[in-house]
């Protein structure tokens, strides 16, 4: 009975102070930070060829934000978009890079992982390998694919649930999301040239420099498709992730090489 008691007069005194009813203790956000990355595969110095050069800057933007990533957590959920929909894939996968030319290893986990190499490891995740490797330190990443044409309500949910796990997670947690803006920027892009490319990929590059997650969440699937934006879906989960919260963004490089889009941002709590 004075046990009852006791806290029947800790729990009057909580209401005293703050005004009314006690509250539970507030988590500390566990998504640390989120970094925003392109996928091509000549960021791989080796796979750049005659391109090294003029991709040297975007290379090191990449390399800059992905240690900072390191630097804040250990453990990485890296979004992407891949042609075989959605799924999870585990830190202990392995992929190579021989599709594109040069049969370089890259793994989920910079510790080393004994699974076997697969030659079809979705592309986002592969440059998340080389991402957390390039670091140097010890980095575990978990995959999230979804659909490149996904709708943005499917993008929401997805970026709501990872938001609603993370909460849940008491440790800290990064985020990696994979993307090339379009690829129509010239006529000898990929996608040709389109003239609307422009306009898209500076709204995108405000978005990410402003952290606008509403201005993400708006862009237009249609016209993303068109423009050979493989971004717009992952984008689209981190408007999901970051959603109702406030964040400080950094553009650290937007350029366009070859007519197609490449963006690097990282993102942070707001205080």
């Amino acid at each position: 009975m004075d046990d009852i008691r006791n806290r029947s007069d800790v729990a009057a005194r909580q209401r005293l102070i703050s005004g009314g009813e006690p509250r539970a203790p507030t988590l500390a956000p566990v998504l640390t930070t989120v970094v925003v990355l392109p996928e091509p595969p000549l960021l791989v110095q080796a796979l750049a060829g005659r391109a090294a050069d003029e991709t040297a800057d975007l290379r090191a933007a990449c390399i800059a934000a992905a240690t900072r990533l390191a630097d804040a957590a250990p453990e990485w959920v890296a979004v992407g978009a891949d042609a075989g929909g959605r799924r999870t894939v585990g830190p202990e996968a392995r992929g190579s890079f021989v599709g594109f030319g040069v049969d370089l290893v890259v793994g989920l986990d910079t510790a080393g992982s004994s699974a076997p190499v697969d030659p079809r490891l979705a592309l986002p995740l592969l440059v998340a390998g080389w991402a957390a490797a390039a670091t140097g330190a010890r980095v575990r990443i978990r995959g999230e694919l979804v659909a490149p044409l996904a709708s943005p309500a499917e993008c929401a949910a997805l970026g709501g649930t990872l938001a609603a796990e993370l909460a849940g997670d008491p440790a800290p947690t990064g985020l990696l999301v994979l993307g090339d803006g379009a690829a129509t920027h010239t006529e000898r892009a990929p996608g040709h040239f389109d003239p609307r490319a422009a306009d898209f990929d500076a709204g995108v590059a405000a978005a990410l420099r402003d952290a606008d997650s509403a201005a993400l969440a708006s862009l237009d699937p249609g016209l993303a498709a068109e423009l050979w934006a493989a971004g717009r879906a992952p984008w689209q989960v981190l408007a999901g992730v970051t959603a109702g919260s406030s964040w400080c963004g950094e553009l650290l490089h937007s350029s366009i090489p070859f007519g197609v889009a490449y963006h690097v941002a990282v993102w942070t709590p707001a205080p």
